[in-house]
Order: C-alpha cells, then structure tokens, then sequence
C-alpha cells in the first residue's frame, strides 16, 4: 500500500493531520517530513523495527549510521546527553531553534542500536513548526536522517514534495508536504570537548 501524501500548513500546521502523523510514528511508521534544511527520514527512536527499516532504506548498519535527534528543546536535549560545558549550552542556546547539528555524548537513554563506535549523537531543534510539532506531540524525538546521501556532490538534493513521495512512496509509511524544503544541510559543530567546534560547513553561521 502506498504512503499518505499529507499536505501541511508549514506555518500553521492543522493539528488534526500533526496528530495524524504522530499517531503513525507510534505504531512504528516511517516518515518523510519537512526541516528548516532538507527533507528528511526519521522515526520514533525507542522503535528498533522502524530504526532498522530505515538503516535498510539507507544501505547502511545501525552502528555504522550517524543519524540524529530531533528534539523539541534544551531540556529534551540533556535527557539523552552527557552533561556539557557552559560554553556548548551557551552555543546551543544561542543557536538553536535553527539549522545545526550538535554533536554530543550520548547518555544512557540513547538505545544502543544508535550509538555509533565514538557514542555520541547529534541533536537537532530544527526552526520549522511541523516537525517541531510533531516532536511535541511524541514521548520520544525523533531519529532523523537525511533521504539520499548530502556528502553526494553529484545528485541534486529533492527539494519537491511530490517528488520526493513518487521516490519513496512504497517504502515509508507518510510523506508531508510542507512546501519545497531547501537543499543545504545542517551546519555540524562537535561539542564532544569543552567547546563547539564547526566540523561541517552547511546553511547555519554559528554565533559564538
């Protein structure tokens, strides 16, 4: 059976369709959804079917995979992280809601089917109001992969809903449409030592 194709108001998401979607991710479902970057794949993170659906979408191994969290806030972020300097809260404050990945040691609330080699994980409070939503609307974040490789300099990055639901309609259980999404990933900052430190260059300019 195909995917749902949902559209969203992207600055006043319906309730009804966000509760929808998030009655979907409960059961287990995969889901395509939009960021304040690239569209991206995700699923409830304690689901380790969903997790492992995902992994085989992506052609990789869970432990290999460096998926992230979508987190509705702060106080979301410390419950799966290892206590952090001032320097990275201040950063984190500073910066987010907003287009970056932060890169932390990860606590032992993190399932161990996403811990990578290094165990730390990146935690995203992305500045779009669907996801966001969607998060609040969840006991768990939401792990969180880009669609297709951003490291691919050759492929352009979907940036069409519709485009994006004709691609992996048969593989994910929704897709939402919430307008064109862009096609710069996140800015990464490892804050694995005292202070963050920008490892890859994407759409955010940290404010120190």
């Amino acid at each position: 059976m195909p995917a749902l194709f949902l559209e969203i108001h992207p600055d006043n998401p319906e309730k009804r369709k966000i509760k929808q979607v998030t009655k979907i991710i409960e059961n287990g479902g995969l889901v395509i959804y939009p960021t304040d970057t690239l569209y991206g794949l995700g699923c409830d993170i304690t689901n380790s079917k969903a997790v492992e659906r995902i992994c085989r979408i992506k052609g990789i191994k869970p432990q290999k995979a460096n998926f992230s969290f979508i987190c509705s806030d702060l106080s979301n972020i410390s419950f799966y992280t290892k206590p952090f300097s001032s320097s990275v809260y201040k950063a984190m404050r500073k910066n987010l809601p907003g287009p970056f990945t932060f890169i932390l040691k990860a606590s032992n609330q993190v399932p161990k089917l996403l811990k990578n080699n290094r165990k730390n994980v990146g935690i995203r409070v992305p500045n779009n109001p669907i996801v966001t939503q969607l998060v609040a609307g969840l006991d768990n974040p939401i792990m969180s992969t880009s669609i297709t490789n951003v490291d691919d300099d050759i492929t352009p990055y979907p940036t069409d809903p519709y485009e994006i639901y004709e691609a992996y309609k048969n593989v994910v259980d929704v897709v939402i449409d919430g307008g064109f999404g862009g096609n710069i990933p996140s800015t990464v900052v490892d804050c694995t030592d005292d202070y963050p430190e920008v490892t890859r260059p994407g759409l955010g300019t940290l404010e120190s």
